[in-house]
Order: C-alpha cells, then structure tokens, then sequence
C-alpha cells in the first residue's frame, strides 16, 4: 500500500465529501420546509399586534431591548415577557406605565414614554405575540 497522498485520492475525497454535503443540504432544506408550516404564528397576527410592532420600531426598543436574542443587551430579553408577567398583558401594561418620568437617579431605566392606553394595549399584544412565536425555547432562561 502506498503512503503517499495522490490527486486521485484527494479528487475523490473532494467529490465525495461536496456529495454528501449537497445532500446534507437537501435534507435540512426539506426538513425546514416541513416544519415551518406547523411552527406558523400569522393566524394570530392583528392589526393591534402590526400597531405594537410600528410603535416598538418608532420608539427604538430594540436600541436597549433584545427580541428573541437580537438588539441591544443592556435591557432585559422581552421575547418572553409575557411568560414572565404570568401571561398578563394588564402587568405588562402597568409596568411601562409605572416608569418614572425622568428615571431613577444612578441607575440605567426604561425611559417614560406617555404611550396612550391603545399604544399601551397594542404593545402588550405585539409582546404576547412574540411570546407565541415557536423559537425553539429561545432565550434559555426565563429571566431573559
């Protein structure tokens, strides 16, 4: 047996290995195809949720928050605030509403935003959506 290395011998580790990675490929693009369909969230997409999704761009949430481990990270996690608020959104309202106006002296905290009480219900229901999204238990800890 030879000990040496030929180009015939890396040529068809070459195209053995791109074969079996193309189907690799094609298997985990058949299997998405699959799952996503059962991992779907738009029946429960209102209008109230599109108005929580606008006024969480327009007031730049993600600029402190993350979603679903996107965004800043100096605010918590609120992908799974609703859980954390025991599927409340009246807590998650009380709590944005409860913000002092000009924070708390020494310490980072969520600005006060004055959202009227449909802004407020509208946010709450964008939260309880992106509750629901099926993320595979993202983020690990409820704590966020």
């Amino acid at each position: 047996m030879s000990e040496t290395f030929t180009k015939t011998m890396a040529r068809n580790i070459f195209f053995g290995g791109s074969l079996f990675f193309i189907l690799v490929l094609l298997g985990l693009t058949f299997h998405t195809t699959k799952a996503l369909p059962e991992r779907d969230n738009r029946q429960n997409l209102t209008d109230q949720v599109a108005q929580g999704k606008l006024l969480w761009e327009e007031n730049n949430c993600l600029g402190c928050h993350t979603l679903m481990g996107e965004g800043a990270y100096f605010a918590p996690e609120l992908a799974n605030v609703y859980d954390r608020f025991g599927k409340n959104t009246a807590a998650i309202k009380a709590f944005i509403k409860s913000r002092p106006a000009n924070g708390i002296p020494g310490r980072r905290s969520m600005p006060q935003f004055n959202f009227s009480d449909e802004e407020l219900d509208a946010l709450a229901e964008f939260l309880k959506y992106v509750s629901e999204i099926n993320d595979a238990d993202w983020p690990p800890n409820i704590q966020g």
